[in-house]
């Protein structure tokens, strides 16, 4: 099984996140809030233990917010509560995400190391400083790398980074620099995802009043296309669209996802899949208390269609470099993907942007960089497939290649 926890706290907002989060006070009411959400959280990991009994923990993934936010007698009493209640074998994965401004307080990491944490994802988004005072991030490039030093000196040495490409003002040069700086830092994992916008955030409130420019689709292109040639050349899987490992290094957790495997999500605006179920967390720290609270964890979910468990199949797999086995399909399906998107598979093919190897299809480099287009076509025909109207027009076969094919290098 794969454990989520959420930690809803941040010490300030970045321009761009989409997250739930919630600024963590000074004072009495931080105290109160923190208090609250650990409080709370011991209780849903008791909860689940009851339900699902000890049940063996795979992977446990601690995201925010800001994780490292948390004091260390915090995460004592998580840890200890989680070891009591869940088997968790020492080749578990464990995953910290964590700023470097707050992850370099005295002792830390070497708490953290000791609480068992053993792959520790920093936050970088830019090793650019200009860059970072756009994003809204409050530590500098010197952290950065101090950060990284200091988690290889306390034992930690599986070391994802974040950055982030598409930035305002931000061409394929700078881009890449940001990578070497990166690389510079010898981490075993690199995700790096395009800027996006989320609506009323403060970046996208900026860029509709004209005062900052995002790079224009080709330089985007360029960026991704570059950039991952760039990391492959230098020892880097390029295993999932936004995500790149050194060899033995990719997420377990995330993979996790990527394959369907069920998991627990816990705390505020956590989502979990068990089985056919699926449930998402109160985005409110207090109405999620109360669920907790009331023993009414989990209560309204959702059972995944048929139709829903196929569309993701196909979303899910063609995001990895592996791909989705065509027999899968077949089983949840009854039927043959290739002969149900034949056209559409041919003409992709000979653009370079799918291929067909052992029974798995996938995404070439090309096709990753316009998956989105691609999953939206393949939707919409599955969706027709399965008797279901599309959520939104889409074009016919020549008509989509057509729009793909103009992004690409």
């Amino acid at each position: 099984m794969q454990l989520y926890i959420h930690v809803p706290f941040c010490r300030s907002r970045c321009g761009y996140c989409s997250f739930y989060s919630q600024a963590a006070e000074r004072g009495r009411a931080g105290e109160e809030a923190f208090k609250l959400y650990l409080d709370g959280l011991l209780r849903e990991i008791s909860l689940w233990a009851e339900r699902l009994g000890k049940i063996s923990l795979d992977t446990v993934y601690f995201g925010g917010g800001t994780p490292s936010i948390l004091p260390i007698s915090m995460l004592e009493q998580i840890f200890k509560r989680l070891r009591r209640k869940f088997k968790l074998s020492r080749s578990a994965e464990i995953t910290f995400e964590g700023n470097p401004e707050s992850i370099l307080e005295l002792g830390y990491i070497a708490e953290l190391a000791r609480l068992g944490v053993n792959r520790l994802s920093l936050g970088l988004q830019s090793m650019d400083e200009q860059m970072l005072k756009v994003l809204g991030r409050a530590h500098s490039v010197r952290e950065s790398i101090a950060a990284c030093e200091t988690a290889r000196i306390c034992g930690i040495a599986n070391i994802s980074l974040d950055l982030i490409w598409g930035l305002p003002g931000q061409r394929l040069r700078l881009w890449l620099e940001d990578l070497k700086s990166a690389l510079a830092l010898k981490p075993q994992h690199l995700s790096c995802y395009n800027l996006t916008l989320e609506e009323d955030s403060p970046l996208a409130l900026q860029a509709r009043k004209g005062l900052l420019k995002l790079p224009d689709d080709k330089e985007q292109a360029s960026m991704f296309a570059y950039g991952s040639d760039y990391l492959e050349e230098h020892g880097f899987l390029h295993y999932e669209i936004s995500n790149f490992a050194r060899m033995g290094f990719k997420s377990r957790h995330n993979l996790g996802y990527w394959e369907g495997h069920d998991y627990l999500g816990l705390g505020p605006s956590a989502t979990g899949t068990l089985k056919s179920r699926r449930w998402t967390n109160p985005p409110d720290l207090r109405a999620w208390l109360l669920e907790v609270q009331n023993n009414s964890i989990a209560g309204d979910y959702e059972e995944l269609t048929h139709s829903a468990r196929v569309l993701e199949l196909i979303m899910l797999r063609l995001r990895t470099d592996r791909g989705m086995r065509l027999e899968a399909y077949n089983r949840l399906t009854g039927r043959s993907f290739v002969k149900d998107n034949r056209e559409f598979i041919h003409a992709l093919h000979n653009k370079g942007m799918v291929r067909i190897r052992n029974g798995y299809l996938s995404l070439t480099g090309k096709g990753m960089l316009v998956s989105d287009s691609i999953l939206g076509f393949l939707f919409g025909s599955t969706r027709k497939m399965l008797g279901e109207p599309p959520e939104s027009p889409h074009p016919g076969n020549r008509a989509a290649i057509t729009d793909l094919t103009r992004f690409i290098v």
